[in-house]
Formats: C-alpha cells, structure tokens, sequence
C-alpha cells in the first residue's frame, strides 16, 4: 500500500526544489504551449476547453490563461491540499480519474491533459483511466506515459510500467490513436491524418 502524501512538502520537492524538480517553469510553458498548439492545428481553431486530471497544483492553468484566456480549465486532483489551496483561484475540484463521469457526465473537452499520472496507477486503474480519458477527449488529449524501455527520472516511487506494445494496445482498445510527442486523438477522427503524422 501507497503511503505517498500529495501535501505542500511532497510539491515542493518534486516541482521547485532545484536539487529535485522534474522542470522548470520555462519547460512547463513550452510544453503547454506544445500541448495547445498541437491541439488546435488538429481541431482548426482555438482552444475552448481543457480538462487536466490529476492535476497536481494546476500549474498549467495560469500559462492556459495567458495564452488562451478565453478558454476554460478544469482541473481534478486527489489531494486535499490541492484543492484547498488551488481549488478556487484555479478552478480545480477533488476527485480522481474514476470520478470523471460523475464529475462531468459526458461532457467531452477540446485538450485532456495527464501528465505525471497514468504511471503511478496499477495495471487496471491504468487500463480504466486510459478509457475514461479517451470518453474526455474531443480534440488531443497530452498524456505523459512511459513505458518499461524508457529510462525516468524524478519520483519512481508506486511506480508501474507496460511495454510500449502494451500500452500501444490498451490506448487502441480505448479509442485513442497517437501522433506522436505523447500526443493522441480520437480514433473516430484518424481520417483527418495523414500516415506520416501516426506515431
């Protein structure tokens, strides 16, 4: 059993401590405006909505804002100091990769992000966030997922991996077709590629 505590300690070491930390701020915003660009040369407008499950701190809100302030961020995360301390001001309510269908029923968005997730899940809470992302993702969903040939850095502990034929199966089987840079897009919407676009 876990004992992993998601509190202001565990943040700090993992995201600002300089001897720790997976990334700075500069990484972040890149990545972000990746994820976005990414998702609207697939969709051809703007972002309107993004959902980032287990969303930590919800760091990609305040980048989200900045540069598409229009859009509106949804943010789901377990931890109750997350959501005391960010829940208001980033718009981020307590709950968990199976709580997604309660929390917005079939309410689909155009950018799902999880990133520093999918990994720390066992293989069925895997298998099942996986779908209930893909019944999310209306544009691209951004997922983080490394598999067991990968070499990782940064928190390893309650760590678990697949091999990348593994993943690539279970990503399939829930409707998800990836285009690379940890990029993925509905399977109803794969005749919009081109094959040299598929991963």
């Amino acid at each position: 059993m876990s004992h992993k505590r998601f509190d202001n300690s565990y943040f700090d070491k993992w995201y600002r401590h300089p001897d720790h930390r997976i990334g700075t701020a500069t990484d972040l915003a890149r990545i972000v405006r990746f994820a976005v660009a990414a998702t609207e040369y697939r969709i051809a407008r703007p972002i309107r909505t993004v959902l980032d499950v287990g969303a930590g701190e919800g760091r990609w809100y305040p980048v989200i804002r900045k540069l598409r302030p229009a859009a509106r961020y949804h943010g789901v995360d377990p931890s109750d100091y997350v959501t005391k301390r960010f829940g208001k001001r980033r718009n981020i309510v307590q709950g968990t990769l199976d709580d997604l269908p309660m929390l917005f029923l079939r309410r689909q968005f155009d950018l799902v992000v999880s990133c520093s997730v999918i990994n720390y899940l066992p293989r069925e809470s895997m298998i099942r966030a996986i779908h209930r992302i893909a019944e999310r993702t209306s544009g691209m969903a951004y997922l983080e997922i490394f598999a067991s040939e990968d070499e990782v850095e940064g928190d390893t502990i309650d760590w678990h991996t697949e091999s990348r034929a593994t993943y690539l199966r279970i990503i399939a089987r829930a409707g998800l077709i990836p285009c690379g840079l940890h990029c993925y897009i509905p399977a109803a919407n794969a005749s919009s590629l081109v094959g040299l676009e598929l991963a």
